[in-house]
């Protein structure tokens, strides 16, 4: 298995745009050791290893990895896993960026907005900015009919938007980092 910092050093290696542990934290919660922050770079990259997989990337044996990848689960680091779908083959062709500036920043407005725009199914993030813009959002869709239905039956609905500014993606070029 070779040694546990020959581990991580390999793993930083194929992974090198992958979180770095935090040095501490001020929010009150634990900090990552190198060997929980290996862990979930692997698992960021490889999210369906088994725990074997794990604890051979990282130099454990599969039931010190299992012990480890549920804590991290239990603490909140890994908040879940899921699979990323190529929304092409569900028909939706188009990514469309929407910058959203509200009436106003209050409390209750952005928490309007924000809990509103979560049943947007077409809608694949959500951000908040600081700068000219109040969020962005990311969406799929079909085609530019369909973002029209997004627009007219959705977006122009959310709580406190007073303007929205559409681009269109002419090619997707990096999506993701995973492999």
């Amino acid at each position: 298995m070779g040694t546990e910092r020959e581990s991580i050093d390999r793993l930083a290696q194929d992974s090198p745009e992958a979180i770095e542990p935090p040095a501490s934290d001020a929010g009150g919660g634990s900090v990552l050791d190198e060997l929980d922050a290996a862990i979930l770079r692997y698992l960021a990259r490889h999210g369906r290893a088994t725990n074997y997989d794990v604890g051979e990337a990282v130099g454990l044996s599969a039931s010190a990895a299992s012990r480890r990848i549920l804590a991290l689960e239990a603490s909140g680091a890994i908040r879940g896993y899921r699979a990323v779908i190529d929304d092409r083959l569900l028909g939706k062709h188009m990514t469309v960026y929407i910058r959203v500036t509200l009436e106003r920043q209050s409390a209750a407005v952005l928490g309007a907005f924000e809990a509103a725009v979560r049943h947007c199914h077409d809608i694949v993030s959500c951000h908040l900015l600081a700068g000219q813009y109040d969020y962005i959002l990311v969406a799929r869709v079909a085609g530019i009919d369909d973002y029209n239905r997004l627009h007219q039956n959705e977006l122009s609905r959310l709580p406190g938007v007073i303007r929205l500014e559409t681009s269109f993606a002419l090619r997707d070029v990096l999506e993701s980092k995973s492999s």
